[in-house]
């Protein structure tokens, strides 16, 4: 790899010894993809996964002690993933020993650096952190040091930016340094598709049911969807890209997808069409009968498989604010239907801080309330890594919940009839 020339002193140690080592990994993760240079961050902020305090996670913390000793807490500002604790959540008292006493003992040493490393605010963790309300939301052609699938992949398709798939740790150096290694999603080369999508379904294909089966084709390959127009139309405007930021969490998380082009709609795919297109691009033709087929084999791993649901989770990754006013007027309408107050089985919806804040400025907040649904900044998953909530039967319209989880996957209709009905089978 070339460096220029203040790189190349940083990794000689210009900046310390701990700018050394956070240069000389990006070195090494640049050669490990062959990468030829460094390309300077360019948006304005970062984001991290880490997000969490775990036990296990004690040399990370210990990592980012050495950055704060060394005084590297100037570079960029940044968001990070939800934290995973939430006291209005249900839990058992053995469930919060178990979160507090094994799991996420080091939380209040995590946050606290955290702030001195530079996160933007308390209220900046959140996965989606590229809504309006959260305010990192990057611009086409810039380029990011982030982690967090979801995240990634919407910023590199729905906006255009230029990020790869890092790991924890990876885009926080490179928010330090100011610099990441220049290779596949950072190229033009790299951001050409190499699947063709041919969607031919009868009806609006659900989005999170969609990205699996696209997310399990292609795997990290860049697939070119064909098909959705009809549906999403061709502006990005709040349903189309909450559609997309849903389909794009299951591509990323049931496969490695880390950028989709939707012909007609996102960015790249209105200035450059086809020519996105590699010569010799497979083609994955999808029918409904296909969607059926992909969510008949989801495998269901309850002990119990006709146990009566005992928590909801909606919102993963986050849920939009126009997605938590849709979610609210269908339950209100539903319980009324079906001669209820309350749903039926406990549901939490999960929302950036942000976005809770503007929701609850809504009236449709006190109705969503009186629902019986709980409104949470939580990360769904770090709680189904609890290994006692993991034994509930866990239901979620969530396709990268379902995956690194055993919570069970139904659509988002689906999802509303059981939790408003007086049976509540799943």
């Amino acid at each position: 790899m070339i460096l220029t020339p203040e790189q190349q002193a940083m990794l000689d140690g210009s900046k310390g010894e701990v700018m050394a080592k956070i240069v000389k990994t990006l070195v090494m993760y640049g050669d490990t993809f062959g990468a030829e240079r460094m390309v300077p961050v360019t948006s304005k902020y970062g984001h991290t996964v880490i997000s969490y305090g775990l036990k296990v996670l004690g040399p990370v913390l210990d990592v980012f002690d050495e950055i704060i000793d060394a005084g590297l807490t100037d570079g960029q500002k940044f968001t990070a993933d939800p934290r995973p604790l939430d006291k209005n959540v249900p839990s058992n008292l053995l469930e919060d020993l178990v979160f507090k006493k094994i799991m996420y003992t080091d939380q209040a040493r995590y946050e606290a650096q955290m702030e001195k490393l530079g996160i933007l605010n308390d209220n900046a963790y959140s996965c989606t952190c590229y809504l309006d309300q959260v305010g990192n939301k990057p611009g086409k052609g810039e380029i990011l040091s982030w982690a967090e699938s979801s995240a990634v992949v919407y910023a590199n398709s729905v906006l255009g930016a230029r990020c790869n798939r890092n790991s924890g740790m990876l885009e926080l150096f490179g928010s330090i340094a100011g610099f990441v290694p220049e290779f596949g999603f950072l190229t033009d080369e790299g951001r050409k598709a190499d699947w063709v999508i041919e969607v031919k379904c009868e009806k609006k294909p659900e989005a999170q049911l969609l990205g699996s089966a696209i997310g399990m084709k292609v795997m990290e390959d860049v697939p070119y969807v064909k098909g959705l127009d009809k549906w999403l139309g061709n502006e990005l405007n709040d349903d189309a890209c909450a559609y997309l930021k849903d389909f794009g969490a299951a591509t990323a998380s049931n496969g490695a997808v880390g950028l989709y082009h939707i012909d007609g709609l996102t960015p790249e795919a209105k200035e450059l069409g086809e020519t996105l297109i590699r010569e010799g691009a497979q083609v994955y033709v999808i029918d409904d009968a296909e969607l059926e087929r992909v969510k008949a084999n989801y495998p269901v791993i309850w002990a119990d498989k006709e146990a009566r649901p005992e928590l909801c989770f909606v919102g993963c990754p986050h849920l939009t604010l126009k997605q938590l006013c849709d979610w609210t007027d269908a339950i209100d309408r539903k319980l009324e239907e079906n001669k209820l107050k309350k749903v039926s089985v406990p549901t939490v919806f999960t929302a950036s801080p942000a976005v809770i804040a503007e929701f609850n400025k809504t009236d449709k907040a006190n109705i969503l309330k009186r629902s019986g649904v709980i409104v949470s900044y939580i990360c769904a998953l770090m709680y189904m890594n609890n290994p006692l909530c993991k034994k509930k039967a866990v239901i979620t319209c969530s396709n990268k919940l379902r995956t690194y989880t055993s919570a069970r996957y139904y659509t988002e209709g689906e999802i509303l009839n059981i939790i408003t009905s007086k049976e509540a089978k799943a």
